[in-house]
């Protein structure tokens, strides 16, 4: 999740990134895509992302389960955060539902597993991302610091909500009750058939959050989260919730004037003061404003379309550990048909999977392995997952792929892309039978065989992107030996947190989107 500022930015980016190295140094990022239904082909909301940090990923599919009377979970940060913490714990509810996600292991003092979102039985989606609070707000958050952390509140929204609207009053109960736990502010995208909201938790300890409804008509990418402007009557707007002193809080430390007449902006009240426009802030190689109306020029928007947003170069490179697709559909007859898009690494030189929430199980290639996961260079594997760490690993697959690729991007990245969305529009073809099929199935009472289905076609399918991965390799390993030539490193230093790999000829970042 590290953040590059090409030169020519400017100053205030310049200082964003400083503020990034200072408060979050091993993670602080993701992208996330919101696409009303209105402007999809499909008449789904869709919701994409990235996750970016500096870890191992893997795909791991949570039953439903009951939780006895007095069940508690862990909940929070410890000392070792960038804002030092302690855990605490808080009370599970008697039932929490089946949903997937991508997890991981890295995030200093956030203890794994953490992730950033998923889906849900009852097709509410989540995405987490990186969205920094004024340096005040930081500076006064109280250490030890109390209260769910991000990956909590993306865990348990997906535990436990049936709506959007109902994931977002989740987060402010939580952090009413129990506090917020944060690295410097943070926000939750989420979604459902209907509507997404935008949930924005500041640093501070003063409980202060906001959230923004997204419509059938719009379309939101977030690098990083925030919300622009808010009405100062905001408990009677049906398009906002907050926490009761979002508008006080800011009155009271002299940030916000009523008697002005300004509009309340969220944005520049609350969030990073050196940063003039957070739709346009200045980092990555493509603004959040821009892939906005890259996305909304693609519309009516398919699954398609929003793969090739998600894995367009300028967004994603080594620091993007997934990518994620997701359609929530009002006409879903079956919640075991709830369906996920999976890279499991950057989606740049990775195929997307498909995967069913009625999968029973996944593949250990596809599961959690050593390679960049947290303390496995300074300890031994438990012999209990010798097994699975004997499997070809995925994420470490098509990070190679994206090595090659990404040496001679104009030579060899067109390849690479054909290769992946060919791979992927023969999934699709698929799709209807599989799907069909299984709710044929289900219908005649044999959910058994519906998910044994899904289950192998699932699996076959993302044992087949292995191989594929493994004849790409070969293919530009062949290429980079016999014709453009392997370059060894000149330097010592094999680890770096600037610049990292990307697939961008030169660097370039006015390579427009296709």
């Amino acid at each position: 999740m590290f953040l590059r500022i090409p030169a020519r930015r400017g100053l205030f980016g310049l200082c964003l990134a400083l503020w990034t190295f200072v408060f979050a140094p091993s993670a602080q990022a993701s992208y996330a895509y919101y696409v009303g239904r209105n402007l999809t082909a499909n008449g789904a909301v869709m919701i994409g992302g990235t996750g970016e940090e500096v870890s191992s990923h893997w795909l791991e599919i949570i039953p439903a389960r009951d939780h006895p009377d007095g069940a508690m979970i862990k909940v929070g940060v410890t000392a070792d955060a960038t804002i030092p913490g302690e855990l605490i714990e808080i009370p599970q509810v008697a039932h929490t539902f089946r949903y997937m996600q991508m997890s991981y292991t890295d995030f200093e003092g956030f203890p794994p597993p953490l992730t950033n979102g998923g889906v849900n039985e009852h097709q509410v989606a989540v995405r987490d991302v990186w969205a920094p609070s004024r340096e005040e707000l930081v500076d006064m958050t109280p250490t030890p610091q109390h209260g769910l952390q991000y990956s909590d509140l993306a865990r348990i929204v997906m535990e436990r909500a049936t709506t959007a609207r109902e994931g977002v009053e989740i987060i402010g109960a939580l952090i009413a009750e129990h506090g917020y736990a944060t690295y410097g502010g943070n926000t939750h995208l989420i979604a459902d058939p209907d509507e997404g909201w935008v949930v924005w938790e500041l640093a501070g300890g003063q409980g202060l959050w906001v959230a923004e409804r997204l419509g059938p008509d719009e379309v939101r990418v977030l690098y990083p989260g925030g919300i622009g402007e808010v009405p100062l009557d905001i408990a009677n707007d049906p398009d906002f919730l907050a926490s009761e002193n979002f508008i006080t809080f800011a009155e009271e430390q002299g940030w916000y004037d009523r008697a002005s007449g300004g509009a309340f902006h969220a944005a520049k009240i609350y969030g990073d003061q050196s940063v003039e426009d957070f739709r346009n802030p200045g980092i990555k190689f493509v603004s959040p404003a821009d892939m906005d109306e890259a996305t909304r020029a693609m519309a009516p928007v398919t699954e398609a379309d929003l793969m090739e947003r998600v894995r367009d170069p300028r967004v994603v490179d080594d620091d993007s550990g997934y990518g994620q697709v997701v359609s929530l559909d009002q006409a879903l007859r079956d919640p075991d048909l709830i369906r996920m898009w999976a890279a499991p690494t950057g989606s740049v030189t990775a195929p997307f999977n498909v995967w069913w929430l009625g999968v029973q199980d996944v593949p250990m290639e596809y599961g959690q392995h050593r390679y960049l996961t947290k303390d496995a260079a300074s300890t031994f594997l438990h012999p209990d997952f010798q097994a699975q760490e004997a499997t070809q690993f995925a994420g470490r697959t098509f990070k190679r792929v994206m090595y090659y690729a990404c040496s001679a991007p104009e030579e060899l990245l067109p390849a690479v892309t054909d290769m992946l969305t060919a791979f992927e529009a023969e999934t699709r073809g698929d799709l209807q039978w599989v799907e069909r099929s299984a709710l044929t199935l289900i219908e005649n009472d044999d959910r058994a065989a519906a998910q044994a289905l899904m289950t192998y076609y699932a699996n076959s399918r993302a044992m087949e992107a292995l191989d594929l991965g493994e004849d790409m390799i070969g293919w530009l390993d062949g290429y980079t030996r016999l014709v453009s030539g392997q370059a060894r490193p000149e330097g010592t230093e094999i680890n770096t947190m600037d610049p990292t790999v990307n697939c961008l000829t030169d660097g370039d970042p006015d390579t427009p989107a296709r």
